[in-house]
This record gives structure tokens, sequence and C-alpha cells, in this order.
């Protein structure tokens, strides 16, 4: 199994690309993913850095979006980026820290939607007090 990005993939495969889909996905989640050696968290946070080095920034960028939902902290995505800078170099860390503070910043926007939803829910139920609490902690 992968993700949503990697089914979505495999979904849109045509005849001329399907045959490596499958076998990218096989690979990578199978045999990549698939072994508990190195735990998920890590795992992300190696392929940042060589995705960063191949300055490959699509999917670096999927894999920064992975990175974040496998518990990397906003201090250990900087620090891979200030990694990624040293060996790299200057333009290739620019290059990261834009798509991160993009990837950053709509992620903060998904759960300030989500806490809106929340509090909206709870106001139709007539649970304002709850709110107002909930402002105070």
């Amino acid at each position: 199994g992968g993700n949503q990005y990697d089914e979505k993939n495999l979904n849109e495969a045509d005849d001329f690309t399907k045959p490596f889909q499958e076998a990218m996905t096989s690979w990578c989640w199978g045999f990549g993913w698939g072994d508990e050696v190195i735990d998920a968290k890590t795992r992300s946070m190696m392929n940042l850095s060589m995705i960063g080095a191949l300055g490959k920034m699509t999917e670096w960028e999927t894999h920064f979006r992975g990175a974040i939902k496998n518990g990397v902290s906003k201090n250990e995505l900087r620090a891979i980026i200030h990694v990624i800078g040293i060996y790299c170099g200057v333009p290739q860390a620019v290059e990261c820290f834009r798509v991160a503070r993009k990837v950053l910043k709509e992620e903060k926007r998904k759960i300030d939607k989500e806490i809106k939803k929340h509090r909206d829910r709870l106001a139709s139920r007539g649970n304002d007090k709850v709110l107002v609490q909930d402002k105070k902690t």
C-alpha cells in the first residue's frame, strides 16, 4: 500500500506509464517503506535530504507533506534544509525554503479551517460557553 499520492498516480496511469508506476509503487512502498528497520519519521528525514540534494522539487514537496504527517517537527524540517544548504548549496536551500513555506502556510490554513468548522458546529449546538472557555485556556 501507498498513500493517496501513489494511489492517484496509479489511477491516472495510462498504458504508457502504468508498468513503471506499478513497479515503482511496489519497490518504494513494499521494499522501501515496508522495511521496519528505519522508522517512518527517520525515513522521511532521509528522503527530504536526498531528494533535496537531487533538486527534484515536485517530489520534495510531496515528501515534505509526508514528513509532517510522519511527525517531523518544524525545527527538524528547518535543520534538514540547513544541511541541504551546506552540502548542496545555498540556491538549493532557498528552493527548499520556498516550497516549505508554501506547504506550511497551506497546512496552517487547513488547521485554521478545521478549528473554525469545529467552533461553528459547537456554536450551532448552543455550546457558546464552551467556546468562551476554550479561548481562555
